[in-house]
Parts: C-alpha cells; structure tokens; sequence
C-alpha cells in the first residue's frame, strides 16, 4: 500500500465517522463534545510556542505525566499540548494537569484535517506517545519541517506483522520519523526490521509513574472501611468477558471472609459489570457510594466495584493482591507496572503480549505469578492470599522491581531537548 491509496480509503470511511461517533456516545456521550476537532477545526488560539504531545487514551495519558512535568520546568515559555483520541483520555489530562496544559483531540489523519491542526497550533516539536503512527500527520510535519518523534515506543509481535503487511506505508512513515526512543532492545529491532531510522532505547516511561499521595491516603481510609485484616482481591483493569469468569472462579476460592474490589478498564462497563453482579445475586457496593468517613463496608460484602476515573493506585493500596486484567482472554494484558510502583503482589494471565518484556521480567522478579487459566487463578489465589510471607516476599520484590527500571522521563526529555 502506498500512501496515496491509504488516504483514498480514509476518505471513504470518514463519511461513517459521524455515525460511529453517536453509536459510541451511546454509551459515553462525551463523544459527542468537541466533535469539530476531530476534523481539525479548533477554537482556542495558542498564545506560547507549542510542544505537543499525543496520548490516545488514559494509559498512555498517565505514563506521559512525569515527561510533561518535566517538560513544563524545563521551557515555562512554552505551552504543551496534548492531544487525544478518546474523552476519558482527554478527562485523564483534566484531572492530573487541570489547566496548566492545554487538551484536543488529534483530527483524523485526513490532508485537510491534519493541515489545520498543524497550521493552528503551529507546533515546535510533537511527540507520539507508544505505537500512534499515523501517516499523513508524519508526512505533513517532514514537509513542515517540524520535529516529530515517537517516544516510549513499544511494538509487540503481533503488530510488527500487521504493519509489515502495510509495506512501503509503514516504512516511509517510519523513516520519516525524526526520532524513535524505544522502550525495549526487542522494540528497537522490530521497528528497524520495519524501517524505522534513528532508533534508541530508553526504557519505559511508565516506571517513572510514582503513586500520588493523596492516592494512598485515600487507599488507607478506604482500607480502614474495609478492615485493616480482612482478605482484599483486586481484579484490575479488567475487559469484556473476564468479569464473568473471575465471578465463576471465586466460588471455587476457599478465603474466608474475602471481599473482591473489581475495576473495569473501561468506565462505560461500569453499568454492565454492575448487572453482571446482579445477575449472579451477589452483595456488593459501589465505590461511587463510599464518600463519607463514616460508612463502613459489611463482613456481607463480597464484591466492591470501582465504579471511578483516576482511582487506580488507590485501588491497589487497598489490595493485598491484584490480578492485572486483559491478560486472562486475548486483549494483550494491561499496564502491570502500578500494582509494583504501590508494591503489591500482582498476577497476569496468558495474554500480555503488549507487555511482553516488562511481564516476564516482573516475574523472573519475583514481583508477578503467571496463570494459565481460571483454575490455575483459583489455586493460586487459595495459597497466596493465607500466605504473608510470600505476599510480603513479592511486595519487597515489586517495589525494588519498580524503582531500578526508573529514568526513561528524564532520558526522553534530553531527546526531545536535541530537537526544540
């Protein structure tokens, strides 16, 4: 495929982007604000030269954090932009940045769109958070002569061969790239293979993610509602499908006493795990009803749901073991780093090939388990949650995992410096 070909297809498919937007604000009605942006028309006028920033979402938000921190002190005449493609990524800029950075959705990677996002913002650098390669925006910037540069850059097998199939597509826009800052050695070479120039590793920048204080804070008073010695299970960040199974394998978990906080990646499932819980006849809270200091979480409680944005590491403060979702069904796994920066014990399923070198290195550790399955959940969980010794040995573990893989924020900004 060639880029002209790519555009042609895209300008077919714009023509449904309107009804995708309403078919998704079903759910999340957030897509419906803002939607001029995604065509590249934009109201607010930048005042500073721009550094800007894409974070498709709330993990790659997150893990931009400590980066545009740094960035702020390091050009305080500058103002970032960070731009998103879904609302709870752009509420997660909201909440950790209020409006110290500026946030919009990147257009869609149509000529005219990307066109006037560049000419109205007028960048001096962007930056792209992970695996966000859109061509036309590449093109556009190489032709601008703006600096573009794909950072914490990860690419699992699975996606090498996807964009392979592209060809002289992938490999034009790769190369085009003024930079790449590759969180792994297998990274680097995969992107290489692909046609990627100036390729160097830098390690990832989730692990300079520290836990926000009042994050624990919080996590401490809501394990004082819980009860400083009852049992706590923690299903992360979990996808479609996996609820249901883990539902079905805690009747099989022999803990007394044991109350199960699950988390949903996703908030516009918050209603549906809420059903699921229903539907199973099973007592349970939400986390939307803990505010006061003076509830307390009954012994009958079996299930929390944490029905909020931006709670994570609270969550995991309150947990004495976390199960990282996405990784039992085939969604790749989800981000395994949190649960070690708070210094919990932590298990992953099969499926983590988007975190492939960070899970097995989490578990050569000694931070994480692997399990093959829901039976191998259930028995895992029946030995770890009675053993102390082996939730304190891997909690030692995780926090010491966490810490030695720090300094790819500060590693990233000296490169993004090279280029301002």
């Amino acid at each position: 495929m060639n880029r002209t070909l790519y555009t042609a297809l895209l300008y077919v498919l714009i023509i449904f982007t309107p009804f995708k937007l309403l078919w998704r604000a079903r759910k999340q009605p957030e897509y419906l604000q803002h939607w001029c942006e995604r065509y590249g028309f934009y109201e607010e006028q930048p005042q500073k030269p721009i550094i800007w920033l894409h974070c498709v979402s709330v993990g790659e938000t997150r893990a931009a954090a400590p980066l545009v921190h740094a960035l702020m002190l390091q050009h305080p005449k500058h103002r970032i932009l960070l731009t998103h493609a879904t609302p709870t990524g752009r509420a997660t800029a909201k909440l950790l940045f209020s409006d110290s950075v500026q946030s919009v959705y990147l257009p869609y990677d149509l000529p005219f769109a990307v066109h006037h996002f560049l000419a109205h913002f007028k960048p001096t650098i962007g930056v792209l958070m992970e695996t966000e390669l859109w061509f036309n925006l590449i093109a556009a910037c190489k032709q601008k002569k703006i600096p573009l540069l794909l950072v914490n850059a990860r690419l699992s097998e699975k996606s090498a061969r996807g964009y392979a199939k592209l060809g002289l597509l992938a490999k034009q826009g790769l190369a085009d790239l003024t930079a790449i800052a590759a969180q792994t050695e297998d990274d680097a070479s995969r992107l290489t293979m692909l046609g990627a120039n100036n390729v160097t590793v830098v390690g990832n920048l989730k692990f300079d993610v520290n836990p926000p204080k009042e994050a624990l804070l919080l996590g401490e008073k809501l394990r004082h509602l819980i009860g400083k010695y009852r049992p706590v299970f923690l299903a992360a960040s979990t996808r479609d499908g996996e609820e249901a199974l883990i539902l079905d394998t805690l009747l099989k978990v022999n803990v007394p006493n044991l109350l199960t906080v699950i988390v949903p990646r996703h908030p516009q499932r918050f209603d549906e795990v809420e059903a699921l819980l229903k539907a199973h006849c099973l007592a349970y809270e939400k986390r939307s009803d803990l505010n006061s200091d003076a509830l307390t979480i009954s012994e009958k409680t079996q299930y929390l749901l944490g029905n909020s944005m931006g709670e994570l590491f609270t969550y995991y403060a309150i947990c004495d073991v976390a199960f990282i979702g996405g990784s039992l069904l085939p969604f790749g796994g989800q981000n395994l780093i949190e649960a070690c920066a708070v210094g919990k014990p932590s298990l992953v399923g099969p499926h983590t090939y988007n975190f492939t070198q960070v899970a097995n290195l989490a578990i050569k550790f000694g931070a994480t388990m692997r399990i093959e399955d829901v039976a191998d959940l259930a028995a895992t969980l029946n030995t770890l949650l009675v053993d102390q010794n082996q939730q304190q040995q891997m909690a030692v573990a995780a926090l010491q995992f966490s810490q030695i893989n720090q300094g790819a924020t500060e590693r990233v900004a000296r490169l993004i410096e090279q280029f301002i």
